[in-house]
């Protein structure tokens, strides 16, 4: 589709203009897209038109927000203000910041998109705080982040959309030709561990000893920590408690920011249940009904005669209802790796990697010049200098921890996913105009209205 450029500018300048609070006042999910049919009775309706794909500009604006926006700001306290001690000041993962708040700036979440053109990894560019927010700039970019991971659009095949692929109703309008789907994929193996050595970083007689709810509720590697006082036996924290550490909520709000984007683009917005999670990453339980999928690479741990307590596995031939996702590559290149086996040859040099990627040679932590961009002055050196690191013990610690939970349940973590699907896409296309006129009272807002002369004329 050919669009003139300053068409383009007027829809993007519009979108720009858009007051937020409107946006988010009046946003309403609109489930069909231009070209659906939708069965219901008396008012069932067959749309007169083809499917109308999302153009490269309105893809560009919504890739643009999965993506990095600019850097943090480490605005917290160096010392205990009750006693003047250090504390731990870098518990961050990543320095560049993205367009919703993750914990300890993680960003776990990686983003494929779907479209009538094919599958598409989408990875995240270093922030470009100097380039215009133009319609060049924003193709231009998003063409860069675009890694085709299938030349099809993800689906199972034809005759299959009931459960356990799709959920409902969802199956007659979700994942259709012309609507283009952002699908949120979290890791949570690196943050697993990085959050577990600021859990550590407590005072004195506050740090929790870590105990194996899958095991007895023994302690979970930490014997000789117990025994030393660095941890304190009467605080027990179990391994199950942690879950996925909260790294998920970013996908979640990456999501919703992304949905209020194109509802004010005069987009539909449809936030939904993807196709089941494990059947959409290939896992082995499933992928001879439904092939391999997006390919995740998957880890099935060996099966222990204690899996029948711990995980309720009865026999050996179902261990594979422990399996779990752990990287994705695609032409021999790793797209997403969890810091686990067998990405790294043991669990120790899966820690050491995470602590390498914030204190090592080329960590965020010895990065001067982007501290200097962060900071006023001389102020980004200073915080260097100043604000303390984990001490080798909270380290040495959780590698034991992490060891533990591999040698012990054949994986890590767990507990949890290594690669995390929270189970919901965002769908964004055209809206079906003229069913939503015929049968409802407000049925779309004014951007909605005039998306076509702002964004297609």
């Amino acid at each position: 589709m050919s669009v003139k450029p300053e068409v383009r500018q007027e829809g993007l300048e519009d979108l720009l203009s858009r007051p937020l609070l409107e946006t988010i006042w009046r946003r309403r999910t609109h489930r069909v897209s231009r070209g659906a049919s939708v069965s219901a009775g008396s008012m069932s309706y067959r749309s007169p038109h083809q499917p109308m794909p999302l153009d490269e500009l309105e893809e560009a604006v919504l890739i643009a927000l999965t993506g990095c926006s600019g850097l943090t700001m480490p605005d917290r306290p160096f010392e205990d203000p009750r006693d003047g001690k250090p504390i731990m000041a870098k518990p961050n993962l990543n320095t560049a910041g993205r367009t919703a708040g993750s914990p300890d700036n993680a960003q776990g979440t990686h983003f494929f998109m779907i479209d009538d053109t094919g599958t598409y990894y989408l990875r995240k560019l270093p922030p470009a705080p100097d380039l215009p927010f133009s319609a060049d700039t924003l193709i231009e970019r998003a063409r860069r982040s675009k890694v085709k991971v299938l030349d099809h659009r993800l689906d199972v095949p034809a005759g299959m959309r009931d459960f356990p692929a799709y959920l409902d109703s969802n199956r007659f309008l979700s994942n259709l030709p012309g609507t283009t789907i952002f699908l949120p994929v979290v890791d949570l193996s690196h943050q697993y561990i990085n959050a577990l050595m600021y859990l550590l970083t407590q005072p004195e007689g506050a740090r929790p000893t870590l105990v194996d709810d899958r095991a007895f509720y023994r302690p979970a590697g930490v014997r000789k920590w117990v025994k030393s006082g660095f941890l304190n036996a009467d605080i027990k924290l179990p391994l199950g408690a942690l879950g996925p550490m909260r790294t998920q909520v970013e996908a979640d709000l990456l999501l919703q920011n992304m949905m209020l984007v194109a509802d004010a683009m005069g987009l539909g917005a449809w936030i939904h249940a993807t196709i089941h999670p494990q059947i959409m990453l290939g896992d082995p339980k499933f992928s001879r009904a439904y092939g391999r999928m997006l390919g995740f690479d998957f880890v099935t741990p060996r099966f222990r005669l204690a899996d029948v307590l711990r995980w309720h596995v009865p026999l050996p031939r179902y261990a594979a209802l422990r399996s779990h996702p752990v990287g994705l590559r695609v032409g021999g290149q790793h797209l997403i790796k969890a810091a686990c086996p067998p990405n790294y040859p043991s669990m120790e040099k899966a820690v050491d990697s995470v602590v390498q990627a914030k204190f090592g040679p080329d960590g965020i932590y010895t990065d001067v010049e982007t501290f200097a961009r962060i900071y006023k002055g001389d102020y980004g050196r200073r915080y260097l200098a100043e604000a303390h690191e984990y001490d080798q013990r909270v380290i040495d610690c959780v590698r034991d921890v992490c060891v533990y939970i591999h040698s012990t349940h054949g994986r890590f973590p767990a507990h949890a996913e290594a690669i995390h699907v929270p189970g919901i896409w965002l769908q964004t296309h055209h809206v079906e105009s003229e069913y939503y006129e015929r049968f409802f009272a407000k049925g779309t807002t004014d951007a909605h209205a005039r998306h076509d002369a702002q964004w297609h004329a």
